[in-house]
């Protein structure tokens, strides 16, 4: 090489690092300047439908990618035909202490047909080789969540490269951009794989489609791909190649069979060729225009700072890995919680289906736990950052999939328990299964349908939408809480209403009358009940639930001063086990609370000490809202912190929780679960609402003295806006959407006030009203 070049290089990477240094000076991106080599270093982009994880690799760079619809099995019901049959028997042998006995029957005779439900699957991947490109420098990659765009840049042999990825939600469609500051210097060549056995790829000139079938179902599905370039164009059967090109676009998307969870006739190609007759009368400017617009109406509404940060020029991977070590990074805890809401956006939009255990994100055709819908933990989690973050739309994924729950859960209501009504076991996948599922020492639990019931009375309770309220919530809530006033039973022993057969995910095997249960059936019940006296209607089944509440088993405090997990007094002081199940009814419940119940909440405080911090990724999340309830914020941080823990990609022997380096939580293997939970969790330190009254600052760790945060909403259909200063309260702006009674609370201090809907109310930190 001779010395003008190594000059010119030399001049050109200076050049790079200050334009790579610019263009990471922001508080609102993940950046790496090392390409990912595991599937959980990628960077994840999404539109609630389309799911991508984007490598950043160089000379060959991969994008693997999901189509929400691509699951194992078929349209199908998992109720187990003449189940309650064996009902009564299974309740005998646990009233008479013969829990193996009575998990073999139901294993027997109780379980869901077929055992196991089904799993959501990876669609295909889309490799870019680009020749020469082995060696670069002054590479860098990042994903700016506040355009929902992931870009990577690198320099070879002089010339910059620059790669754009995101996913449209007004278009449909996963969009790449490759451009060089060299005339004529871009070279590269792409196609379409899958890990899917039965696949076929077809390509001409410039597009290339990949057709694809499960191995185990009904379902099959087509990618599309088409490129615009300056380049010159070639192919092969499986590959594009492009040739003497400054510029070149890739537009990909995907398309299966599937209509809904009782039907499979829909054709690929027809949904496919709208996406591509649309995008074809638009401009990539315009596609980019619509898709930020899109995005920033969702994202936009909310802002939070916990304070500046030194650290926010560092690399994501490096700043996790400083804050495990030295946790005094506010900047990056607000980060987290603003990351939390761009996965929600990416993966659970308006039409689509509901965030899985993984969000949309899936590389493996056999992934954990199946990706599919945890309902004894997991899919509720995800959505408990929806209404107080300002993101009400993305709820209703969840909200549809508890409709749809609710029908094939009459099925399983009646075959399994002989009740009216509807119910829901701990999982449900596509085919939206609602019947006990795995094994009978954890999978027959039933209060799915009541939690996730609850969480259309969450979506009421922000938006205070009485039509909502009387055409979808009230009738679905209704048919649960149906359910569960036929199925409680009357204990031999204590005489008290309770739940059986069932179970305290996942401890503890098949039992009678586990705490939680009773939490989540009188919450469902007291609900209905103020349902009925909103809308005026349904007294006489409100009287029944009022005469069945004080009957139902009780919360108890045991022999260790906790809140007991079962009926018996038997919780293990030396088990540290990741659920803490019994505790629901402190959070996201709220019947075990500061004001009514104190006793409980010390029972509850010293349970969470046994069970201990340590915890997956989901559980610390989890312990992180039960310490905020607690008020206790800077127990909460010190989760916060174990949160952050940096935990090796692909590592699934380590059972300590923390964070992948792009950030996914690590359970591990990878849950999302911990994302959205972790950060509604933050959201609580900061502004709690669940007893009729916004209280503000409840739990404010002192590592964050200062802070603001707008665009936040509390139960009731108010949004707010306020800032504080040395751990105190500075102003406070209140937004009413529903113009009803407002009560502020704050320090001891506490204010009453009438609203407008549409009219804003501003205080000091007082409380005291601007004039």
């Amino acid at each position: 090489m001779n010395i003008k070049k190594i000059i010119l290089i030399s001049v050109l990477a200076i050049i790079a690092v200050a334009c790579t240094t610019e263009e990471q000076n922001s508080s609102l991106k993940l950046w790496y300047d090392e390409p990912a080599e595991a599937w959980t270093e990628a960077l994840p982009v999404g539109n609630g439908r389309l799911g991508a994880m984007v490598y950043g690799t160089v000379a060959k760079e991969h994008i693997q990618f999901n189509e929400e619809t691509l699951w194992t099995g078929e349209p199908h019901d998992y109720s187990h035909e003449g189940a309650h049959e064996y009902l009564a028997q299974i309740r005998e042998l646990l009233f008479e202490g013969k829990q193996k006995e009575a998990e073999q029957l139901a294993m027997k005779e109780f379980m869901s047909v077929p055992l196991r439900q089904k799993a959501y699957q990876p669609f295909g991947d889309l490799f870019i080789e680009f020749p020469g490109h082995e060696d670069y420098y002054n590479y860098s990659r990042e994903l700016d969540i506040e355009t929902a765009i992931c870009r990577t840049s690198y320099f070879s042999d002089g010339a910059k490269f620059l790669r754009e990825v995101f996913v449209s939600h007004p278009d449909q469609v996963i969009v790449v951009r490759l451009e060089t500051d060299r005339k004529n210097s871009l070279d590269f060549t792409l196609g379409l794989d899958a890990d899917h056995e039965e696949k076929s790829i077809s390509t001409r000139e410039d597009e290339q489609s990949l057709k694809v079938a499960v191995k185990d179902g009904a379902l099959f599905g087509k990618a599309e791909m088409k490129i615009t370039t300056d380049g010159e164009m070639s192919n092969s059967d499986s590959t594009i190649s492009v040739t003497n090109a400054s510029e070149a676009i890739i537009y990909l998307s995907a398309s299966t069979n599937y209509v809904n969870y009782k039907d499979v006739g829909k054709d690929p190609e027809s949904e496919l060729h709208e996406v591509f007759t649309g995008i074809k009368k638009k401009t990539y400017e315009s596609i980019l225009e619509d898709h930020i617009k899109d995005y920033q109406s969702l994202f936009n509404r909310f802002d939070l700072n916990l304070g500046e940060s030194l650290r926010d020029s560092l690399p994501t991977d490096e700043r996790l890995r400083m804050f495990w070590e030295d946790p005094v990074d506010p900047a990056f805890v607000a980060f987290y919680v603003q990351y939390g809401r761009y996965l929600l956006i990416a993966s659970s939009r308006e039409g689509t289906h509901p965030a899985n255990l993984q969000g949309i994100w899936n590389d493996r055709l056999k992934p954990p736990w199946d990706s599919k819908y945890t309902t004894n933990a997991n899919a509720g989690m995800n959505y408990w950052p929806a209404e107080i973050t300002n993101l009400s739309e993305c709820h209703e994924p969840l909200i549809r999939l508890v409709e749809e729950c609710a029908e094939t859960g009459i099925v399983t209501a009646n075959e399994h328990y002989n009740c009216s009504g509807w119910v829901l076991h701990h999982n449900t996948d596509i085919w939206r299964g609602t019947a006990p599922i795995n094994a009978s020492n954890h999978g027959i639990w039933l209060g799915g349908s009541g939690w996730l019931s609850h969480h259309l009375w969450e979506h009421y309770l922000f938006t205070l939408d009485e039509e909502y309220l009387t055409r979808e919530a009230y009738p679905v809530m209704r048919g649960a809480a149906q359910f569960y006033s036929e199925f409680l039973i009357e204990d031999p022993k204590t005489g008290w209403l309770v739940s059986v057969p069932s179970n305290s995910p996942e401890i503890g095997g098949l039992v009678v009358g586990p705490t939680m249960d009773h939490q989540i059936i009188r919450s469902l019940f007291r609900v209905c009940i103020e349902a009925t006296e909103i809308l005026g209607i349904d007294q006489e089944f409100a009287a029944h639930l009022k005469e069945l509440i004080p009957k139902i088993a009780p919360n108890q405090i045991g022999q260790y001063g906790q809140l007991q997990e079962w009926m018996e007094d038997k919780d293990d002081p030396e088990n540290h086990h990741r659920h803490v199940s019994h505790l629901w009814g402190l959070h996201p419940g709220n019947e075990i609370n500061q004001e009514d119940t104190p006793g409980l909440i010390e029972a509850a405080k010293q349970s969470l000490i046994l069970r201990g911090d340590e915890g997956t990724g989901w559980s610390l999340a989890w312990k992180i809202n039960y310490w905020a309830k607690l008020l206790d914020g800077n127990h909460s941080y010190e989760l916060i912190k174990m949160l952050f823990r940096p935990v090796e990609s692909n590592s699934s022997n380590n059972r300590q929780g923390g964070s992948y380096i792009n950030l996914f939580d690590a359970h591990p293997p990878f849950q999302i679960d911990g994302n959205f939970g972790g950060a509604a969790g933050i959201v609580e330190l900061l502004i709690q609402s669940h007893l009729g009254k916004i209280n503000l600052l409840p739990a404010l760790p002192d590592a964050f003295p200062d802070g603001s945060i707008s665009g936040v909403c509390a139960r009731g259909g108010f949004d707010l806006s306020f800032s504080w200063e040395n751990g105190e309260l500075t102003n406070v702006k209140v937004f009413s959407k529903a113009g009803k009674v407002c009560v502020l609370t704050y320090g001891g201090k506490k204010i009453e006030f009438e609203t407008t809907m549409g009219e804003s109310y501003a205080f000091n930190g007082e409380l005291i009203a601007f004039r």
